[in-house]
């Protein structure tokens, strides 16, 4: 077939199974994402757009620029914007957002008062784009209501990719962002015009956004003292042996009777016994003892 075949923004130059390695091997090493064998098509498709952005004519070239070329640390930066996944939304998988409100929260402000100590730290690990700590954010402040101002509130947000952290500083969203989140809590915690929603003050200033590679061991281990980590849809992209790893380090990020929330599809089993495993209804958490 002529060039007139190939789709606009794709590179020309196949993948071949070398460079698929390579690439695939140089991502995993410095961030942890893993793609198997059966998504080379798709990391094709996301790095064809930086080798139009480069003007590279292969994916060798693309590789060795990455490794050695004199903008390396801008284009690793741009790399993990390509191969992150930024699906998400305000209130999404309500069942967990419940169960934060309902039982969690209530459990861990309750161990803090016990200990007279009015502090809660809670971390979303994987943020994207905002949707998640800021849903975290307000459902603290529906919690304690008057008293938050009693409260030392923190909520650290983390992501690998500064285009999403980018867009969480931001905090202005469409509506579909907000599909499943109650019309009340709309119109109490976001400025609307038009079709932008953004995030008032009140809300914003309760999250701290800041970069995070979960490879970086030395950082993460740093995490520390949380009474509540949401780290969702993140596990389904590390490899067996850095799943092991940072769960470990999320196990001691937490406080005793700490809760981790991970995504509705993925599960702790074959990782660790280190939690207990927490029913609530219509969903799970783990627990630290």
């Amino acid at each position: 077939m002529g060039d007139s075949t190939v789709p606009l923004g794709y590179a020309k130059s196949s993948m071949s199974e070398e460079d698929f390695r390579l690439l695939r091997d140089f991502i995993y090493e410095n961030s942890g994402i893993y793609f198997s064998d059966a998504k080379k098509d798709l990391l094709e498709n996301r790095l064809s757009l930086r080798l139009k952005a480069n003007n590279l004519k292969d994916y060798q070239e693309y590789y060795y620029m990455l490794r050695y070329g004199p903008q390396q640390s801008r284009e690793i930066k741009a790399l993990f914007d390509s191969v992150s996944t930024n699906e998400t939304s305000f209130f999404r998988s309500p069942p967990q957002i419940q169960a934060l409100q309902d039982y969690a929260l209530i459990d861990v402000v309750k161990k803090r008062l016990e200990r007279g100590e009015n502090i809660l730290r809670m971390w979303s690990a994987g943020c994207s784009t905002g949707e998640e700590p800021y849903t975290m954010a307000i459902v603290v402040k529906e919690f304690l209501k008057e008293r938050l101002s009693e409260w030392d509130v923190k909520i650290l947000a983390s992501d690998i990719s500064e285009r999403a952290l980018s867009s969480a500083r931001r905090a202005e969203y469409n509506a579909y962002s907000l599909r499943s989140m109650p019309d009340l809590l709309k119109y109490k915690y976001f400025d609307n015009s038009g079709n932008t929603y953004k995030v008032k003050d009140e809300i914003k200033k309760l999250v701290e956004l800041q970069y995070l590679n979960f490879v970086d061991s030395k950082r993460v281990s740093l995490m520390q003292g949380f009474d509540i980590v949401f780290c969702r849809n993140v596990l389904i992209y590390f490899d067996d042996a850095l799943r092991k790893r940072f769960v470990s380090q999320l196990y001691d990020s937490l406080i005793p009777g700490g809760y981790l929330f991970i995504g509705h599809s993925e599960s702790l089993h074959n990782i660790t016994r280190a939690f207990k495993l927490v029913h609530f209804p219509g969903a799970l958490a783990y627990k630290k003892e």
